[in-house]
């Protein structure tokens, strides 16, 4: 069953349908599901769509060409020179299509430039002298994003500036994701997203007859199932040292997001926590995130910023299987989910809500759903004066750290929206809105300030009359944000 995606598809239906030769680059970390909407794409082309191995090249060019055979292309009349990649690549003009464009997608490029690395430069030559011209498209993919982003697209590489498309595929966003788990509650689908993210393969691992508990059991828990070993399968397919990633990506984890922190909980050479944190991020499994408020300037200062963890399952797994490694090899995962996963899960799955709550913000953005324009939305945190009384019951001001869950701003900074998030079983109450409205002294002074409040279980009667008397108080509770 394929799900989502409407947005790349129609991206490469309107490159396809445009006219003359096109050459798109289309690349994602592993397992965002490239090679699933390219399928998906070629359905109903003619077309060639080759799956690069990791071959020598002589056998990647044999591989290759009997490919090209098998889709009717008569390779005899280049069989004196089959031998070579340029004649390989030129003999796609043959492909019978009926009068429709002609397609081929390689899949897994960056092997077929490790086996010869002077194929970009043939791909160069024959596109500049004659492809472009031609009602062609070439789509190559890759998961190597270095390699993509370095080797094949920066400046002075051949094939710079010859792509008509350039694709970056993301994971799902929320509202695609939880068509995965139809039948699910709307927590139940929103824990699942907590887990799982928008990774199409994971998300394709849980079984939707099931329950979330049987299916966190069964397709994560349970030593041999498909989930079990990915992490670990991933991070030695792309990184060297993995002891050291796991270490670090286990301190981040368990709630090490500052820089010192992390250097602290995992002891590792700063250096080399440096370089770790940055291949990780070019990964996709790491993100650096600054207050919604900080300058330029603070963004680029190396000690500055939070470190999170962007792939929802790779927090979970070593949130809760990593760490329990010992009782899930002993088959005790029932034992895991009722003692270390369910006490936890609320709290795992507060961040993620969060952020689903700001992406929430954001289409109601571009729906033009609000009363202003937002220019910034993001997370704030800092320290913030407040009043506490001593033990002699004198009054002193106290800087305490603090955060606000959603700061949106108009781009004059004229117009705020401050935001609170809660996941957990009791409805929000007057009292953390008024514990809102005490962070006000984070915006510009004179600006409008609106509150919009998220809640999993609702809200109070209080809180509810309040919200009914005061226009700029906004309620959503987790059934608005799944039904977007």
């Amino acid at each position: 069953m394929f799900i989502g995606r409407e947005q790349e598809l129609n991206f490469f239906e309107d490159k396809y349908s445009a006219p003359g030769g096109q050459l798109v680059v289309l690349y994602g970390r592993r397992r965002v599901g490239k090679t699933e909407v390219m399928h998906k794409f070629c359905e109903g082309k003619p077309h060639v769509f080759y799956s690069c191995r990791e071959l020598s090249d002589t056998k990647q060019h044999a591989a290759f060409t009997e490919r090209l055979s098998k889709s009717g292309i008569p390779i005899i009349k280049y069989s004196s020179a089959f031998g070579e990649w340029e004649a390989a690549f030129k003999s796609i003009l043959e492909m019978p299509t009926n009068g429709k464009k002609k397609l081929l997608v390689i899949d897994e490029f960056p092997y077929m430039c490790k086996g010869n690395s002077s194929i970009p430069s043939l791909l160069q030559i024959l596109w500049d002298e004659e492809l472009k011209n031609q009602d062609i498209m070439i789509v190559l993919c890759g998961s190597a994003m270095s390699f993509i982003e370095k080797k094949l697209l920066s400046e002075k590489n051949p094939l710079y500036g010859r792509a008509t498309g350039i694709y970056k595929m993301n994971e799902m966003p929320f509202e695609d994701a939880i068509k995965f788990f139809a039948n699910y509650s709307d927590e139940d689908k929103m824990l699942a997203y907590a887990i799982l993210g928008g990774i199409p393969h994971y998300l394709q691992q849980f079984d939707p007859a099931l329950s979330l508990r049987e299916n966190i059991i069964k397709n994560v828990l349970t030593k041999g199932c498909a989930l079990y070993n990915e992490v670990e399968f991933l991070i030695r397919q792309e990184l060297r040292e993995p002891a050291f990633y796991n270490t670090l990506i286990e301190a981040i984890a368990l709630g090490n997001t500052q820089l010192n922190d992390i250097y602290m909980k995992t002891q590792l050479d700063k250096a080399k926590i440096s370089v770790y944190l940055k291949n990780l991020i070019e990964l996709q499994i790491l993100e650096r995130e600054f207050s919604v408020l900080s300058s330029s300037k603070e963004q680029v200062t190396s000690t500055r910023g939070l470190y999170r963890i962007t792939d929802n399952f790779f927090r979970f797994w070593f949130s809760f299987v990593f760490s329990n490694l010992s009782d899930l090899e002993n088959n005790d995962a029932e034992g895991v989910f009722t003692y270390a996963v369910l006490p936890q899960i609320n709290d795992f799955a507060s961040p993620v809500f969060e952020t689903v709550c700001r992406e929430f913000m954001r289409d109601k953005n571009r729906k033009g759903e609000l009363s202003f324009r937002i220019s910034r939305l993001g997370r704030w945190w800092g320290k913030l004066n407040k009043n506490v009384t001593t033990e002699n019951e004198k009054e002193k001001i106290v800087a305490e750290d603090t955060e606000i869950d959603i700061v949106a701003i108009d781009a004059k900074s004229k117009n705020y929206i401050l935001g609170e998030c809660k996941f957990r079983n009791s409805a929000m109450d007057i009292s953390e809105f008024n514990n809102l409205k005490e962070k006000v002294s984070v915006i510009k002074k004179g600006a409008a300030v609106e509150y919009a409040l998220f809640s999993k279980s609702g809200f109070t009667k209080g809180l509810t009359e309040q919200a009914e008397k005061d226009e700029p108080i906004k309620l959503f509770s987790l059934s608005d944000i799944i039904k977007g």
